[in-house]
């Protein structure tokens, strides 16, 4: 039995009255029952996302749709933005999937320089590239707006921006940026158990799909946007987190967009603040932090294990320890979902009780 509260990067806590949505009754998903919870969704997704374009649901982790994405969409080669653990894996996820492959790498914690990533496309090579957004594995943020104006230069270059962990956090206009493949999960700042995968995909990117082979089934646009069309998903869909999905789109409208957005930030604020005061540094440089949680640099060479399992056992909070070669050296604070000023004040307050016994004297 979980008894502590999780402010982990994801996933992330889950309300009680997200659970009771999915307590729902299940129909058959080829019923008109379900075209009708399939169809409800849409007006406040394509809102959300802000765009004109089909949003389609997939049963699988946003890994799937990251991989689906290189299948139905490369015809040349990939160039993968990576800055992180999450991004480093989609070069290995583009060749397992019989593509050709590139890496546009910096350090964990710098952002993509969109210079750079003109420099790199001006070669002709490549008709796909990837970019994490938000890249948790070191709290860093890429400049989208930015790399999205270099793309506009290269009209036959498809994007597939992975949101995960900065969906419904910033601002992601995806028409208005010309943004062709967006796509995130259910289980980070929608706050809803892991399970579901969220896409929408442009004309240009369907027009694309429709030249490439070997797309596969599971993850084939055209699959999705045909069985859209009725309303429908094209395998079995986890109908539970539908329904928690409805009632999830509800909460941020009730909330109102740009108030989650700033509620996000000033959360957010709270533990850069906190990082400061008690002498930490954040990885990634401060105007490239990521507003869904914090980075934190193990920079007094705390006993950061001792820290984090203190923390979890006696004040029933778990936060990371570091992912991948930043465990030990990082430590990360997530405030995404439906945290509030009362939620991380009180993490916060928790921290502080404990963290003298693991100062060096």
């Amino acid at each position: 039995m979980i008894d502590y509260k999780l402010h982990i990067p994801g996933p992330v806590n889950v309300s009680d009255e997200t659970y009771q949505a999915m307590s729902t009754p299940v129909m058959g998903h080829r019923s008109q029952d379900f075209v009708a919870l399939y169809q409800s969704c849409q007006p406040n997704l394509k809102k959300l996302f802000q765009t004109e374009d089909p949003v389609f649901l997939s049963t699988s982790s946003a890994w799937g749709v990251m991989e689906g994405s290189i299948r139905n969409l490369t015809k040349k080669k990939v160039l993968c933005c990576m800055c992180g653990a999450f991004s480093d894996k989609w070069l290995d996820v583009s060749r397992r999937s019989g593509k050709e492959a590139d890496g546009l790498q910096v350090d964990w914690g710098r952002n993509i320089d969109p210079g750079e990533l003109r420099n790199q496309l001006s070669s002709g090579q490549y008709d796909v590239v990837t970019l994490v957004h938000n890249e948790t594995s070191c709290g860093m943020m890429n400049p989208l707006l930015e790399i999205m104006e270099v793309l506009r230069d290269f009209p036959e270059v498809i994007s597939v921006i992975d949101t995960v962990s900065s969906f419904s956090v910033v601002p992601i206009p995806k028409d208005d940026w010309g943004i062709d493949v967006i796509l995130t999960g259910s289980q980070k700042a929608l706050a809803m158990p892991p399970g579901l995968a969220l896409l929408s995909v442009s004309e240009r990117a369907f027009a694309r799909a429709e030249q490439v082979e070997g797309r596969g089934y599971y993850f084939d646009f055209l699959e999705f946007r045909k069985n859209h069309e009725k309303g429908m998903t094209p395998s079995t869909p986890v109908i539970p987190l539908i329904h928690a999905l409805n009632h999830t789109l509800d909460k941020i409208f009730k909330e109102g967009v740009e108030e989650r957005h700033q509620r996000h930030s000033d959360l957010n604020g709270m533990v850069h603040a906190w990082v400061e005061s008690k002498g930490f540094e954040l990885l990634p440089e401060k105007q490239f932090a990521s507003k869904s949680l914090s980075c934190v640099k193990n920079n007094l060479e705390i006993d950061l294990a001792g820290f984090v399992d203190t923390l979890r056992r006696e004040k029933k909070i778990s936060i990371d320890g570091g992912y991948g070669k930043m465990k030990g050296k990082t430590f990360r604070i997530s405030n995404m979902g439906d945290e509030s000023t009362d939620t991380m004040a009180h993490l916060l307050g928790q921290m502080d009780e404990i963290l003298p016994r693991f100062m060096a004297s």
